[in-house]
């Protein structure tokens, strides 16, 4: 192809065209030039770009992460799936032979665990998340409309700083007004990168600022509880807390510990799979919290089975007995001493 060509197809100068030309060959790409009516640029027939530097167990990594990111990374996943594609094309041949098959035999983050319970994603259109990416990266302002639960929708304009994935939720970190702002991008309905450029430094250390802004969300969010629980429980709760302030012995096997939680549902949440193993003793708003649902589930289960069982019609030789199996199982039930004792609510 001509040098015009060229830049007709590229949509560029011819003169970028005769620079990236020679910027090849002094790379060691075969580009040669044919003078004359019919001559242009050619490339040496069969060549082809080797990642010489990656073995078979890089390149497998690459491939096997690729495929389990997917639409995840930033709303880059055609793009990904299409460097997934040049990256095998330009192995060499002994590394590209059966990695296709290699790959297939490794499944990262499948939609649902083996308790049928299906990955919870967040949908993000494309067009907010395109818009919200091109700010971050061209460092220009972004203004967008923002729906946070329990608040009046409301348009926001701030500086972009980076943006951060963590358990399929991706969250954008700005500035506004000089004041740090975290935003979750599922909650943008609307989007645009702004002529403006964002007020930010020229470098940047997420995982610094992503764990400074995770410590303070924590210390501005979390609920201290005082709760006693059997020691053979102790490390069931205190995988599920924030942290852990203080923790003495109890009486008959027990323990007393003070520990923090994320917010109260976080605490209504954990202390409920110990069921009568912990007792909340402080603060009152978790005894009731936890209080009500007990007394909700018993409300929904108290005589269902009753409600649910179809009626009969007993023969007549044994409906007499039948009357009286009745009458037994129901005073059995109402009697004290022998139903087994229940722990009260917590």
């Amino acid at each position: 192809m001509t040098a015009n060509e060229l830049a007709g197809e590229l949509e560029v100068s011819t003169r970028t065209v005769l620079r990236d030309i020679e910027a090849l060959s002094t790379a060691g790409v075969p580009v040669y030039a044919d003078r004359g009516r019919h001559g242009g640029f050619s490339l040496l027939p069969g060549f082809r770009t080797e990642l010489t530097g990656l073995n078979h167990d890089e390149a497998l990594a690459l491939l096997t992460a690729g495929a389990a990111r997917g639409e995840q990374v930033f709303g880059l996943g055609t793009a990904l799936a299409s460097a997934m594609r040049k990256v095998v094309d330009a192995l060499p041949e002994a590394h590209r032979a059966g990695l296709g098959a290699a790959a297939t035999r490794f499944l990262v983050e499948p939609e649902t665990d083996l308790l049928s319970r299906r990955l919870i994603t967040e949908g993000v259109s494309s067009a907010v998340m395109g818009e919200v990416r091109h700010a971050v990266l061209a460092g220009r302002k972004l203004r967008f409309h923002y729906v946070a639960p329990d608040r009046e929708p409301r348009w926001h304009t701030v500086d972009p700083i980076g943006l951060v994935t963590v358990r399929e939720r991706t969250y954008l970190l700005a500035t506004a007004s000089g004041n740090d702002r975290t935003y979750r991008v599922s909650r943008m309905s609307i989007a645009e990168a702004l002529p403006e450029s964002a007020e930010r430094p020229a470098q940047v250390d997420l995982d610094r600022i992503w764990a400074e802004r995770t410590a303070r969300f924590l210390s501005e969010h979390r609920l201290a509880v005082r709760v006693r629980v059997d020691l053979t429980r102790r490390e069931d709760l205190l995988k599920n807390v924030r942290a852990v302030r203080a923790e003495e012995p109890d009486a008959q096997g027990w323990v007393r510990l003070d520990v923090a939680f994320e917010d109260l549902r976080h605490a209504v949440w954990a202390i409920w799979q110990l069921d009568a193993a912990a007792e909340v003793l402080a603060p009152e708003e978790l005894r009731a919290a936890l209080r009500d649902r007990a007394a909700t589930l018993m409300a929904r289960y108290e005589g269902s089975g009753r409600a649910s069982r179809p009626p009969t019609q007993p023969s007549s030789s044994s409906d007499s007995s039948s009357q009286r199996v009745s009458r037994s199982a129901t005073d059995a039930s109402s009697s004290p001493s022998s139903s087994p004792s229940t722990p009260r609510p917590t």
